[in-house]
């Protein structure tokens, strides 16, 4: 099992980095697609939607990516706000406020129409912000991203070996204050490593996101605690829809939901500090 389940992430992470580095922008755009089309389906499927509801399902998030598009041609505004900043605020007030909440009320949508709602608002945020942090460099990117990573790889050995004290266990018996401890000081390494070697290697990483050594740690700190959240939301679903996993369409893995239930939480919030 361990075996496939790094197989998958190796070749999942050549397969991502390729096209991070080398597709043009509306191929980087459609490829996010490709991530986010097979999680809406997902997504479908843990709120109970029939066979041909998943299917519409999966249009209406893709139709609303796609306008998303059309907007930024068009310069599109809410009174002095625009439409993609209005959408980077919606999911960081729903990570950072209405999740935690609902998780801690032990409350979860039940609705099938806020259940699909609820999706919307996790996964078009999601594919718009791979789509414009991309902009300003593979690398920026790439640096956001591996804070999940780094997150849920040192969550998932530090709580293996010093976990003790449950985090949540009525959503996920798994996770560890301890888990979290380690995400906590190996973010914190990464972040010191980050302001080291990328002010020398690549400065214009770092001045793209207006954040010094200190604000850039603290920055990096809300991202990987707003992607625990994300993680133990997506985990709360299925423990609703009583399944393990979200899907099967990665070996080792499960589904996409599995693999990018932190990254739906961390990306939008990435975008939207960037864009205040």
């Amino acid at each position: 099992m361990l075996k496939t389940r790094v197989i998958t992430a190796l070749v999942l992470l050549v397969l991502f980095l390729a096209a991070l580095f080398w597709l043009p922008p509306r191929a980087w755009a459609a490829f996010a697609g490709a991530l986010v089309i097979p999680a809406a389906w997902e997504w479908g499927k843990l709120i109970k939607l029939r066979h041909t509801a998943c299917g519409l399902y999966v249009v209406l998030v893709a139709a609303a990516c796609a306008s998303l598009i059309a907007v930024e041609r068009g310069d599109a505004r809410i009174g002095q706000i625009g439409i993609q900043a209005a959408v980077y605020l919606v999911a960081g007030l729903f990570w950072m406020v209405v999740v935690p909440l609902w998780l801690w009320r032990s409350w979860l949508p039940r609705s099938r129409w806020l259940g699909a709602a609820t999706g919307l608002v996790v996964l078009v945020p999601t594919w718009l912000a791979l789509v414009e942090l991309r902009k300003l460099g593979p690398w920026v990117l790439l640096l956001l991203l591996s804070v999940a990573w780094i997150s849920d790889i040192a969550a998932y050995f530090a709580g293996r070996r010093f976990g003790r004290r449950k985090l949540a266990p009525s959503i996920s018996p798994g996770k560890t204050w301890e888990g979290v401890t380690g995400a906590v000081l190996a973010v914190g390494a990464y972040a010191a490593l980050w302001s080291y070697a990328w002010q020398l290697y690549f400065p214009h990483a770092l001045k793209s996101m207006h954040y010094g050594a200190f604000g850039m740690l603290l920055f990096l700190w809300l991202l990987t605690a707003i992607g625990i959240y994300g993680d133990l939301f997506e985990s709360a679903l299925k423990r609703q829809a009583g399944v393990k996993d979200s899907g099967v369409l990665l070996p080792g893995h499960g589904g996409v939901l599995d693999r990018i239930d932190a990254l739906t939480a961390v990306l939008p919030v990435a975008a939207l500090a960037y864009l205040i």
